[in-house]
């Protein structure tokens, strides 16, 4: 949920704003003394840089600097140094330029676990399962390949070529393959699918450029199949960008409704409200949350309960109310400032404290396991004093979080949260990749059925698993032995059959899901 240079006159603006409030008799004092806070830090790197008895890479010592102020602000405002900012824009523009494939290093080399879907790599042949020797004459396995370098060679310029060596195991074959780089989508909605014949379920993962565009035609999709109930799945959703958040309140809300509103340093209030676009302003709708729903959701979440439009389910979201602007700081880094606050439509401030602004503030989920909130609603501490009211006038509450309407407990007993933890977690696509690449010809054939039968059949999968969990050091409670066997049948159904497969098994066992389908209006 680093700096490598920055430029100084972030203290110069500092110090001339301390000087504007103090008046302008004081003005020339405020200058020369942000130019001698400016020259004061120049001068000592300079001097480091210059005299120092070892060798020192002053952009470090710049970095130490930047990070160490950011520390004093909030947690949120962050320095992103030029090779991290590759990777966040391409998260948040929604595309890369690539070859199209999941993949992980396995036994030291590059093993595909799935092509994307018409993507580049499957247009050209290549298939779940093959391992990718070399990109042109650079070899790509090796237990000290850098994952810069491994990405180098595969992303590129759009409509460019890779001469890629593959050796496809089921085969056991080796041969080279033309591969014509493209621009890949990174989903920011996982899947959409009606679960029975009136609800549609959307699970959006992150609020990317574009999260809007892909709700839309969902929703479009959902609609046109009969759906007069949404079920929105924001668990896990650690927000971005505002402004899709307030678009897809505003398909979801009628004209005039608040969506939110932003109130800056100097008090200045800009209020969001919903236009006459919505395109479902009137059926059935319900918003799952958990502990890391934040910012982007928590607006959403918000926007839907003040406004007694729709039913918020699940747990405590994080508690995010802080806006940032991520400002270039001219060599590839950027600063993501917080320059203001926002407020839903009531008016209540959802940003829990931050005196603790390291470890203990983003993963709060021991504090919540310990105090019982994970289990029962009514640990959920509230302060009277943080009461608002909705539209309709029920009492919601600020200062920490979105609390939901209706409460829905972890889904692990007591004793078994790492358990459950690790189900979701990328072990289980390692582990079932490595099953079904001992025998890979054997499971393309089997259906569903099969598939299901093969996996529950007897306890060998469910030990294999045990095994490989306890090699790498996790020791685990393995009471739920059904819960954990659907994990893993979910998992090879999503690297051998589909997305929509593998959402559709976990959404029979998933408790909120399942609460939400219980509720009638």
């Amino acid at each position: 949920m680093k700096p490598n240079k920055i430029y100084f006159p972030l203290f110069l603006s500092a110090a001339v704003a301390l000087g504007l409030l103090l008046g302008s008799k004081l003005s020339t004092f405020s200058d020369y003394q942000s130019n001698n806070k400016k020259a004061k830090l120049n001068r000592l790197i300079d001097l480091i840089d210059r005299d120092y008895v070892d060798d020192i890479n002053t952009d470090s010592i710049v970095d130490l600097t930047v990070n160490k102020i950011l520390e004093n602000l909030d947690p949120h405002s962050v320095y992103i140094d030029p090779k991290e900012m590759v990777a966040v824009n391409e998260s948040m523009r929604g595309d890369f330029v690539g070859i199209g494939v999941n993949f992980y290093m396995y036994h030291d080399t590059v093993a595909v676990i799935k092509p994307v879907k018409e993507g580049p790599s499957e247009k050209a042949g290549i298939k779940a399962g093959d391992r990718i020797l070399a990109a042109g004459d650079y070899t790509l396995y090796g237990k000290n390949l850098p994952n810069d370098s491994l990405f180098g060679k595969l992303k590129g310029p759009e409509g460019s070529a890779v001469n890629l060596t593959i050796y496809r195991k089921t085969e056991k074959k080796e041969f080279k393959v033309k591969v014509l780089r493209d621009i890949i989508p990174l989903k920011s909605v996982d899947i959409s699918f009606m679960t029975d014949n009136l609800t549609g379920y959307i699970k959006i993962n992150r609020f990317s450029e574009t999260t809007y565009r892909e709700f839309h035609n969902a929703l479009l999709k959902l609609k046109a199949q009969g759906m007069t109930r949404l079920m929105i799945d924001l668990r896990g959703n650690g927000g971005g960008y505002l402004e899709m958040a307030v678009a897809i309140a505003d398909d979801l809300l009628p004209k005039g409704d608040v969506i939110v509103k932003v109130k800056n340093k100097k008090g200045k209030v800009d209020t969001t409200f919903a236009t006459e676009k919505g395109e479902f302003e009137t059926g059935e709708l319900y918003i799952l949350i958990d502990e890391n729903s934040a910012s982007a959701s928590e607006i959403l979440a918000g926007a839907i309960q003040d406004n007694d439009r729709g039913t918020i389910v699940g747990r405590r979201s994080f508690g995010k109310g802080l806006v940032q602007r991520e400002m270039p700081l001219g060599d590839g880094s950027a600063v993501r400032l917080t320059v203001a606050r926002y407020y839903t439509p009531s008016g209540r401030s959802i940003q829990k404290p931050y005196g603790d602004k390291g470890e203990g503030y983003f993963n709060e989920f021991e504090k919540r396991f310990a105090n019982g909130e994970l289990y029962e609603a009514d640990s959920i501490k509230v302060a009277d004093s943080l009461k608002y009211r909705t539209k309709e006038g029920r009492t919601v509450y600020g200062g920490g979080g979105i609390i939901p309407d209706v409460f829905v407990p972890f889904e692990a007993n007591h004793g078994e949260e790492a358990t459950i933890m690790v189900m979701q977690s990328g072990l289980v696509n390692y582990f079932a990749f490595e099953q079904i690449d001992k025998n890979r010809n054997y499971f393309d054939q089997l259906n569903l059925t099969e598939l299901k039968e093969e996996i529950f059949s007897d306890e060998k999968y469910l030990d294999e698993f045990k095994k490989y969990i306890s090699g790498s050091g996790i020791l685990l409670s393995f009471h739920q032995k059904d819960k954990i066997l659907t994990y893993l049948y979910a998992e090879f159904v999503r690297q051998l059959k589909t997305d929509l497969d593998y959402y559709k098994i976990l959404l029979q066992q998933d408790n909120m899901a399942q609460k939400v389908l219980s509720l009638e209006k």
